[in-house]
């Protein structure tokens, strides 16, 4: 019952609601609530569902119990019923209370921007421990809501707020299963965690990871396709990826660097999201490198800036090394726009993924970073000592070799911690050691 109750028919055509009040956080302008309803759509449009028109009021307070004036609600259903709509989805988080009451009002079906994107992440989750996180977010974003979406329990004896009623009872114990299966699945997920924070522990002593991180849609799945020279996923739509995807960016280097993909951010991300959104960007948090991702061609580049920056503050990683790409130069209308994120981002990449020229050079760039940031050591190995000269080859970034009489002589490069568990340091050369004065 439960999960009928809470699923979205994906036949259902919606209209969408919101309001412009100054005292409500993502909607205190008319171009936040713009902005914030072209996101929704774009929501929308990933779970396929059709959307007619979008409905706003100017409000100076929002009404505790239907958001807006049960006048302009009125009204509202009686439009969208019109052009054939069957569902209502507000742009912001709606109680129990406020969906049951605009459900009586407007005789529809209503819906949230959280329930929303939850769906999208319910759908989109691959890895186990994704879709452990996202249904716990979906039952902690329930059990608040269960007499607002379980019309059943209206028609039980008693009904809901009936002292002792069948209803009343019901709900009581609906919410005893759903904390019962919250702690099952947080009992769960620390165990997937333990297994993941090893494969970490494995990858940090093997490989140098980038992390791709950035606003959803901004063409990381693209960028990583073409940087690696694989087939991620990529679609025109609000979380396409929802897990983090590691893939070689070049296994020739000494480790080989990985490229790490993450799920995109969002802004006015729902609370009863947040917990189990950090958990899918911790892959950043190993990350040695970030590249933030953004879409140029997009009119709100700024704000996704903004928002990406925040996030990465909230995590911790305010000092990780990073630099920008701003990606779908293609999609761009005009040079000037180039030309101004140039100034104001003067270390920034814009580029066009389908660019094959514009991708070698992010590349190379991204593999210079790191063999710059690795220690040079000057090595001498006799002939004899065989082990030592395929440690530097299948270990080391050799830059330079010479023969001599007596062995070779090695200038590699190589991260100290790669570089110091060979047990290569026997063979170091000094720095006024006669041998370099010969090569």
């Amino acid at each position: 019952m439960l999960d009928n109750e809470f699923f979205i028919s994906r036949e259902a055509k919606a209209s969408l609601v919101s309001l412009v009040c100054p005292k409500f956080k993502e909607h205190a302008t008319e171009k936040d609530t713009l902005r914030s309803l072209g996101e929704l759509r774009e929501l929308m449009r990933t779970l396929d569902i059709e959307t007619g028109e979008q409905y706003i009021q100017n409000k100076k307070t929002v009404d505790p119990g239907t958001i807006l004036g049960t006048g302009k609600l009125e009204e509202i259903a009686m439009d969208a019923k019109a052009e054939g709509s069957t569902l209502l989805v507000f742009d912001c988080e709606l109680t129990s209370s406020q969906i049951r009451n605009i459900k009586k009002l407007t005789g529809m079906s209503v819906v949230d921007r959280c329930h929303i994107i939850l769906e999208i992440f319910s759908e989109h989750a691959r890895t186990k421990e994704a879709r452990i996180q996202i249904e716990i977010s979906r039952l902690q974003y329930i059990l608040p809501r269960l007499a607002g979406f379980w019309s059943h329990l209206g028609r039980q004896k008693g009904g809901i707020g009936v002292r002792g009623g069948e209803g009343e009872q019901q709900i009581e114990l609906d919410r005893r299963i759903i904390r019962e299966r919250i702690e099952f699945y947080k009992k769960e997920l620390k165990e997937v965690e333990k297994s993941r924070i090893e494969q970490k522990k494995k990858r940090s002593k093997k490989a140098i990871t980038t992390a791709l991180v950035g606003y959803t849609n901004a063409g990381k799945s693209s960028l990583m396709n073409r940087l690696c020279r694989v087939n991620v996923l990529e679609e025109d739509k609000l979380f396409a990826t929802l897990d983090s995807t590691f893939r070689m960016l070049n296994p020739d280097t000494k480790p080989p660097m990985i490229l790490i993909d993450t799920v995109g951010f969002l802004s006015n991300l729902p609370n009863t999201l947040i917990d189990g959104f950090k958990t899918t960007l911790e892959s950043a948090l190993e990350a040695d490198l970030l590249i933030i991702a953004c879409d140029i061609s997009d009119p709100n580049y700024e704000k996704h800036l903004e928002v990406t920056n925040n996030v990465l503050d909230e995590l911790g990683l305010s000092d990780k090394e990073r630099f920008i790409v701003f990606n779908k130069k293609d999609k761009l209308n005009d040079k000037i726009t180039e030309t101004i994120i140039k100034r104001k981002h003067p270390n920034c990449f814009v580029i066009s993924s389908f660019n094959t020229e514009e991708i070698d050079e992010l590349r190379e760039y991204i593999v210079n970073f790191f063999l710059e940031k690795q220690n040079n050591y000057d090595l001498f190995i006799p002939y004899d000592a065989g082990a030592a000269h395929s440690i530097v080859v299948s270990k080391t970034n050799v830059i330079r070799t010479s023969n001599h009489e007596k062995g070779i002589y090695y200038q590699v490069r190589v991260p100290d911690f790669i570089y110091n568990p060979l047990g290569l340091q026997k063979f170091e050369l000094g720095p006024h050691d006669p041998l370099l004065d010969e090569v």
